[in-house]
């Protein structure tokens, strides 16, 4: 059944070892770094019952139970339609973007279902247990996200030619389940419920990868379960001044499994390098959907901060000026082509799900990331140099200071120096904080790296036609038809 916010909150006050800054955390849903975000996840739940968003974020079942859009297996383009409508209500709810929150990892769970044939090569019953936590997952509506990244250690060794926990292992069988060791970067563990573990990049092919070779489900609860979050950025400055770094860092932590027992009812896959292989050649397949639509809200963010600025300074009408909103326009324009042209040319998955049509969904991430940093520099350039060397709100409410700010900064009867002084501090943590650092190198890390991205596209581009058409064209044998 749908959760209430405090119900989510609940839930994660179940002793888990948690720390930041060298100390253990009390109460993650109180904690200065960790609550905003708990809030908005909390937000989320809410919004399920609000009546004002209900049947934005919510579909009824054939018994009249509600559940979340985010979480329902996509079978129609009204599927996809109604789950980037709820993203959208999301982020325009809550002011912000935030990427960690379930709607973008649940799609890696549906990956796995369309992988049932090759998990049950090995045995049925994680066949079953894909199966069965998806349903858990859609009626239960946990706070559920992903584990990837291993520590990995010498990448030019093999794991077990140096401490063989730098990738996550299997060091027991019992007949509870499998108790494993190592470590995982993931985003949100702190604060989430579950997340789905699986092997990082690593050479398949050999034999003794098979320990390595496992995914579970784990609960984020688990005894001997240990997370060492990163500092966050909240509480760095006052959120007059850094209005993004307080209200929408999602903390990572490296989470340790200390000799962990995943029961046998949530492995999906162990022992299994074809599993593996599967998931990782197409973990994305569904959640890049999610990925890319942020990338969109992005844009979003950097065009109007952009164009407020310049009509603020009364420099909208100069071509130049207008030639960059344009870039910025294109950018964005095409990140939303790629959204929609997916979802229109959407086609069956071999589960028998829809799935966004896989090259134009691929192409389109590759848009949005690889030009990415190029369109913050240009809102950099739009935004101009105060944004860098404007005094923080405290001058600007300074009796000392104010009358001087309130003259240099106010630039008309129009934009007086308190919006100038709003605009100019989001534009800052935008583009230039540590946060807005922070948040575009970690485009690599969870979208995973440019030459994935790319490697996607190879995979799911259809080459056939531009090789037919030349070999046609060109008067080619017939014989080179077919390679």
């Amino acid at each position: 059944m749908i959760r209430t916010g405090e119900q989510y909150r609940e839930s994660i006050r179940d002793g888990r070892e948690v720390y930041i800054d060298g100390k253990r955390v009390e109460d993650v849903t109180r904690h200065p770094m960790l609550k905003p975000l708990v809030d908005i996840r909390a937000r989320i739940y809410d919004m399920a019952h609000d009546p004002a968003t209900q049947e934005t974020m919510t579909y009824q079942d054939e018994g009249g139970e509600r559940h979340a859009i985010a979480l329902k297996l996509p079978h129609s383009q009204d599927d996809w339609h109604d789950k980037r409508r709820a993203t959208d209500a999301v982020l325009d709810d809550v002011g912000g973007i935030v990427t960690r929150v379930g709607d973008e990892t649940i799609g890696e769970m549906w990956s796995l279902y369309d992988g049932q044939d090759v998990l049950n090569e090995v045995d049925p019953r994680f066949s079953s247990n894909i199966r069965r936590h998806i349903q858990r997952a859609i009626e239960l509506d946990p706070f559920h996200v992903s584990a990837n990244t291993d520590p990995k250690g010498d990448r030019s060794k093999r794991p077990q030619d140096q401490d063989p926990d730098m990738l996550l292992r299997v060091v027991k069988e019992t007949d509870a389940g499998i108790v494993v060791r190592g470590a995982k970067y993931e985003t949100a563990a702190a604060y989430a419920n579950q997340a789905f573990t699986k092997p990082t990049i690593a050479n398949w092919g050999e034999a003794e990868y098979s320990d390595y070779a496992v995914g579970f489900v784990c609960d984020l609860g688990s005894p001997n379960l240990k997370m060492i979050c990163r500092t966050g950025f909240a509480g760095r400055g006052s959120i007059d001044d850094y209005p993004l770094s307080n209200r929408f860092d999602e903390v990572d932590a490296l989470v340790i499994f200390d000799d962990v027992l995943i029961p046998w009812e949530n492995v999906l896959f162990y022992r299994h390098t074809r599993a593996a292989q599967f998931i990782r050649a197409t973990l994305h397949r569904y959640s890049a959907f999610a990925f890319v639509q942020r990338n969109l809200k992005l844009a979003d963010a950097m065009i109007g901060t952009a164009l407020h600025n310049v009509r603020q300074t009364g420099l909208d009408g100069q071509q130049a000026v207008q030639e960059k909103l344009a870039r910025l326009a294109c950018y964005r324009e095409g990140v939303n082509a790629h959204l929609s042209a997916s979802i229109a040319l959407a086609e069956p998955s071999p589960g028998g799900l829809l799935m966004p049509n896989q090259s134009l969904l691929y192409t389109g991430r590759v848009l949005a990331c690889s030009q990415l940093h190029e369109m913050i520099h240009i809102t950099r350039e739009l935004c101009g140099g105060q944004i860098c060397v404007t005094p923080n709100a405290a001058d600007f409410a300074n009796p000392a200071t104010a009358p001087w700010l309130d003259k240099f900064y106010s630039v008309n009867e129009h934009w007086v120096a308190d919006d100038r002084r709003r605009l100019l501090a989001y534009a800052r943590d935008l583009l230039n904080s540590d946060y807005a650092g922070h948040r575009l190198t970690f485009q690599l890390f969870a979208q995973s790296p440019p030459f994935a991205h790319l490697q996607a596209v190879y995979r799911n581009f259809d080459f056939a036609g531009p090789l037919d058409f030349v070999r046609r064209a060109a008067g080619l044998s017939a014989r080179v038809k077919g390679q």
